[in-house]
């Protein structure tokens, strides 16, 4: 019985740990992982297996393990769901990089994005010039909404970076 609860205590804790890792290391415009985060996710993935296995490589370990990790991910999605705190605190919120022209810096430099990486994900979507966006917004899961410009808004003065 010491060994089944250690099993899944190994599990649960591996399987909550890689989910605040990836809290941690943050959200990438286009879901597009660089070879870093690459590495990175393939390394802990690595690392955390390890750490659950530890000697014990039975079958009714593994069962154990997978059944545990997928305990974990339904009372983390039921979570989500039930309470918008635990949503706002596993998933974030969306979050404003452009707004009138004028570039928002801070939480740009906080989530480690570009100009750039927006002005690739707006040229993918037909945009040409920066003067036809209104709002760029890093949405939860990662994915950049470009809001055009409507045909009489008037252009922003100036434009900060």
């Amino acid at each position: 019985m010491n060994m089944a609860f250690l099993t899944i205590a190994r599990a649960a804790f591996g399987y909550l740990f890689l989910v605040l890792m990836v809290r941690v290391v943050g959200r990438r415009p286009g879901k597009q992982l660089t070879p870093f985060e690459f590495v990175l996710v393939f390394y802990l993935g690595g690392l955390t297996l390890t750490g659950m296995v530890g000697l014990e490589m039975s079958l009714t370990n593994a069962v154990c393990q997978i059944f545990t990790i997928a305990l974990c991910h339904y009372v983390l999605s039921w979570l989500r769901h039930r309470y918008p705190t635990a949503a706002l605190i596993l998933c974030g919120s969306p979050l404003i990089l452009l707004k009138d022209g004028k570039w928002r810096t801070r939480t740009m430099s906080r989530m480690r994005i570009q100009d750039d990486d927006v002005m690739d994900v707006a040229r993918g979507q037909g945009v040409r010039d920066l003067s036809e966006v209104d709002t760029v917004i890093l949405e939860p899961a990662g994915m950049l909404s470009i809001v055009p410009r409507k045909s009489g808004q008037p252009e922003p003065t100036e434009t900060a970076m």
